[in-house]
């Protein structure tokens, strides 16, 4: 059985919107796309190499669906280590308005999220990986479906722009399974679903 991983890239003010360019996503009046781009150094190119190398299989929203669909394809050097399984590896998005994809390798998924990504779990050979598509995720997170999630945190402030994180999001607990710092700045820090959280009190425990 495959684990369900979601790698997520987010400003210090959990912003997750367009990341990668201006034109990935300017919706909602959104100006800084791009805001990750000047932190792109080795580093951050090696753990993103390593998380591709464990991928089985690809699990994308539909706003992330069709960034990656309008560039990916059309990136064809077999020793691109990210476009490469991109292009090759199974693609599963959850939509109810996506009825005629063009990339290749795609299945649109219809039913019921919890039961069809359950099965997709089971019948995937490594990893099952999110990249993006936030909304997804947090629904996912909240039927406690995501196994491990990268968190890849920039050193920059927007102000605006969709967050990962919102009041909506169901209590989580995670257990902390590694980190590192890269040269630029970006904090890459990975966590294990653990459940729900756990409550207490420093007073009692003052008073104890």
């Amino acid at each position: 059985m495959g684990k369900l991983v979601s790698t997520m890239f987010v400003t210090l003010d959990g912003v997750y919107q367009a990341p990668g360019g201006p034109e990935e996503d300017p919706s909602g009046g959104f100006t800084h796309g791009g805001w990750s781009h000047p932190y792109g150094d080795a580093d951050f190119g090696g753990f993103v190499t390593e998380v591709f190398d464990r991928v089985g299989a690809f699990l994308l929203g539909r706003r992330t669906y069709d960034i990656f669909a309008s560039f990916w394809p059309h990136v064809t050097d077999p020793a691109d280590p990210i476009a490469a399984k991109l292009n090759a590896l199974p693609k599963y998005v959850p939509s109810a308005t996506l009825t005629d994809p063009g990339w290749s390798g795609t299945t649109v998924l219809g039913g019921d999220l919890a039961k069809e990504v359950t099965a997709l779990k089971e019948r995937t050979d490594g990893e099952l990986q999110a990249h993006g598509s936030g909304a997804l995720v947090r629904s996912l997170l909240d039927l406690g479906l995501v196994d491990t999630l990268h968190l890849l945190t920039f050193p920059v402030v927007l102000g605006s722009g969709r967050r990962f994180f919102e009041e909506v999001t169901v209590p989580t607990k995670f257990r902390h399974t590694g980190g590192r710092v890269t040269a630029a700045g970006v904090s890459i820090q990975s966590y294990d679903l653990a459940g729900r959280p756990d409550y207490g009190s420093y007073i009692a425990d003052a008073n104890a």
